[in-house]
């Protein structure tokens, strides 16, 4: 094992322990070892960052938009120039893979920037015809100070789908960086602090139920966004519920994926495959974790799956070679391995790939699962009624459309959904009936930026990831009429 990474908190354009001195140690869940350490911040820590984001706050909101777009550019540029360092960071600390996943979280970090900083000039008001009398028109104005809580899945990429659209509108932000995934975001705090004046960016460490409470706690917030479980989300929201603040919340999810008895076989397999984001271990909130199978498919369908799915190299996150790479902590592995025993115990299950991980061997060197797909299962089932957030596919066959849609909007969740079928018209009817926020039709890859993204029902609140996201989210319309006359 190398030298220990030691990480530290960003307050004030200073690095910093935690006021206490407590550390928490970051383990690399392809190894099972513990490689580095990080500040147990608490609320002092908190308290510390939010007022160093509050005093930087008049500044930066007279900052020009074109002069904070220079900046994100230029953040932009250093990040791009960074991105093995950052990617291979990410790698080790997640678990996910360094060719599927970590390289390309890194370069959504970088293009965020760009696009946020692109937009710096759609920060206008309208003006309203009230008279020839009267000037009335509006502003776009930030919030304040935007407290941030993100997750471990995607921290660099989600980092910046926070960061970027709040401060390019003119808010400071303090981040609470997750407790399994905090020193690659140190590292994009780097980069930051390097373009950025001081308290505009903070970036603070520690366990959620002390840092991340404190944070949503606090009366210096004026914004709160949040990724991460629905059950921290409801805390989350109750926090800002006491204080009547804005909140946007994005969740987690139990996506449907349809397939039509129509469907070319081999690409629907492709699909399927990558919308339910195997080579994330499917540790991704939009995961098509419920796939709604005609039945009159079922055989060859799931025989092509089952050998698409031996292609795929399991392993080290940071070996070229590996498609999917470990689960983050044992906690989340035990989790997923119980919920693969107990559909194993299904009656009537059919096994159609997968099961528990080996108990020897390489796999058994970190928190390694397999991909595994259960057929037969039932949409009343708990592994189709709970989000797993683990690579565990169930098949719910159907014949009649209207109970597969049925079926699907049968969930507290909705975030994601998926259509697949050569039939236009029946996929475009077909995702216009489902109850997601985001439906794609013969497409099963991730969110693009520019497009607003957020889920119904408990999947969460508001929307990010594009221009009207920034807007809606981190700036508040002022109204402002002008009398005229004499």
């Amino acid at each position: 094992m190398s030298q220990v990474v030691t990480g530290r908190m960003l307050i004030g354009g200073v690095w910093c322990e935690a006021l206490d001195g407590r550390t928490l140690p970051v383990e690399a869940p392809g190894e099972k070892a513990v490689y580095g350490e990080i500040p147990r911040g608490g609320a002092a820590d908190v308290d510390a960052a939010v007022r160093a984001a509050a005093a930087a706050f008049p500044s930066w909101r007279r900052t020009s938009p074109a002069a904070r777009a220079r900046m994100l550019h230029d953040a932009a540029d250093r990040l791009a120039a960074r991105q093995e360092e950052v990617a291979r960071s990410v790698a080790r600390e997640t678990g996910n893979a360094l060719r599927t996943q970590a390289r390309g979280e890194v370069q959504l970090a970088v293009d965020s920037l760009r696009y946020f900083a692109g937009l710096a000039g759609e920060l206008k008001g309208q003006t309203v015809p009230l008279g020839e009398d009267v000037l009335s028109y509006t502003r776009r104005e930030p919030l304040g100070v935007v407290g941030a809580i993100i997750p471990w899945n995607g921290p660099v990429g989600l980092a910046v789908l926070k960061i970027a659209p709040a401060v390019i509108a003119g808010n400071t932000i303090v981040v609470k960086a997750a407790e399994d995934a905090s020193l690659c975001v140190l590292e994009l705090a780097e980069v930051l602090h390097a373009c950025l004046p001081p308290g505009v960016v903070n970036v603070v460490t520690g366990l959620g139920e002390e840092a991340g409470a404190a944070l949503s706690a606090h009366p210096g917030v004026a914004k709160l966004t949040f990724t991460g479980s629905t059950e921290v989300g409801r805390l989350v929201n109750a926090a800002a519920a006491d204080r009547i603040l804005p909140v946007s919340l994005e969740l987690g999810g139990k996506s449907p994926s349809i397939v039509f008895p129509d469907v070319d076989v081999s690409r629907a397999v492709d699909g399927v495959l990558a919308s339910m984001r195997f080579t994330r271990q499917s540790q991704s909130c939009t995961a098509g974790s419920r796939l709604f199978l005609h039945a009159d498919l079922h055989d060859e369908f799931l025989a092509t799956l089952a050998e698409r799915l031996t292609a795929y190299t399991i392993g080290d996150p940071l070996d070229e070679a590996t498609d999917i790479g470990a689960l983050i902590n044992r906690k989340q592995f035990d989790r997923v391995c119980g919920y693969v025993e107990e559909g194993l115990a299904q009656p009537g299950v059919e096994v159609v790939a997968g099961g528990l991980p080996p108990a020897e061997g390489p796999l058994a060197d970190g928190y390694f699962t397999v991909p595994t797909v259960l057929a037969n299962a039932g949409n009343d089932w708990r592994l189709a009624r709970e989000e797993i957030f683990g690579p565990v596919l169930v098949v719910i066959p159907w014949r009649d459309i209207d109970d597969a849609v049925r079926m699907a909007n049968d969930s507290i969740y909705g975030l994601a959904g998926f259509v697949w079928t050569d039939d236009l018209t029946a996929g475009l009817t077909t995702a216009h009936r489902l109850e997601s926020g985001w439906v794609q039709v013969n497409r099963g890859g991730g969110q693009s930026l520019g497009q607003p993204y957020g889920g119904y029902k408990q999947s969460g609140l508001g929307k990010e990831f594009s221009l009207d996201g920034m807007l809606d989210s981190f700036t508040s319309v002022k109204a402002v009429t002008v009398g005229l006359g004499a």
